[in-house]
């Protein structure tokens, strides 16, 4: 049966609190900090060697996908009424509008520390504590907006502008990329600072906290962030009727990047699915 992803700013307070609290029945359990494990083991940069899954690369989306497929799997065992609904950044622009409520994700971090300290998922009630992580920090931590040094999140004509390139992806496959629709929707950027985070890493940068770098996915607004990209290739999808994944097919020998990114007929670690096969998901889910 086909279920239905929404906007978090339509939830009822009831389907709120089904979410939340699958999100910390699954902290519980411990199922939850495998998949930030997951993240974190698969977050290669360019800079490194060996092949690009998650990050940097045409698999970024697909990659995701399956990421944001596992965890809704998880969730609906708890609650079966519960979906990931995802955050249009878009329109909710601001550290008070959704979903920074305090029965939904809680609110930025005090300016101390960054600890967030209301909401459900504060270190002080006991049921979120950081476990996995690239640092010491046992609380989860944010600063939206960067208070010290202001960004603001994409607007609709930086999607807009995304939406138009008619053309999946392009050499070199990376970062560096300057056409093509993945990294203009991931956001990897030419110089430092705020000018070179666009879009997607624009928005985990906004967030800031655990929400920059690997273990992100310790922040919950994570999943809400990445059900609106994977939203966003959807509309890319319709916008342009008949373009696909890219690479089509492996690389060629001597091409620096072989090896390195997943063609869309490769498997994609860690799962034994390809790119091909997690294009439509229309037959598991579909967008409100």
């Amino acid at each position: 049966m086909v279920y239905t992803r929404k906007d978090v700013s339509t939830l009822t307070r009831s389907e709120r609190r089904r979410f939340v609290n699958a999100l910390l029945e699954l902290k519980r359990r411990g199922e939850y900090d495998e998949f930030v494990r997951t993240h974190i083991e698969y977050y290669t940069s360019d800079g490194e060697t060996g092949l690009r899954a998650a990050h940097m690369t045409p698999s970024f989306l697909p990659w995701h996908r399956m990421l944001l497929l596992d965890l809704e799997r998880a969730l609906r065992r708890v609650d079966e009424s519960v979906t990931v609904p995802y955050w249009d950044w878009t329109r909710n622009r601001t550290p008070t509008a959704l979903p920074w409520t305090e029965d939904l994700l809680g609110g930025t971090g005090r300016r101390s520390d960054r600890q967030v300290m209301s909401g459900p998922f504060a270190y002080r009630n006991g049921k979120w504590t950081i476990k996995v992580g690239v640092t010491d920090t046992d609380y989860l931590t944010r600063d939206l907006g960067r208070a010290r040094d202001p960004i603001t999140l994409p607007r609709p004509d930086d999607v807009e502008a995304v939406l138009d390139d008619p053309v999946y992806d392009k050499a070199p496959w990376n970062s560096t990329s300057t056409k093509g629709f993945r990294n203009k929707l991931e956001g990897w950027g030419s110089g430092q600072g705020p000018t070179s985070w666009h879009t997607h890493n624009r928005v985990h940068r906004w967030v800031g906290g655990h929400m920059v770098g690997g273990a992100s996915v310790n922040d919950p607004v994570f999943w809400m962030h990445h059900a609106f990209i994977d939203l966003l290739w959807t509309r890319w999808q319709r916008r342009h009727p008949g373009a696909h994944y890219l690479p089509a097919k492996p690389l060629a020998r001597g091409d620096a990047q072989r090896g390195r990114v997943v063609a869309r007929h490769e498997k994609m670690p860690p799962w034994d699915v390809t790119p091909n096969e997690v294009e439509d998901h229309s037959r598991i889910y579909r967008y409100a």
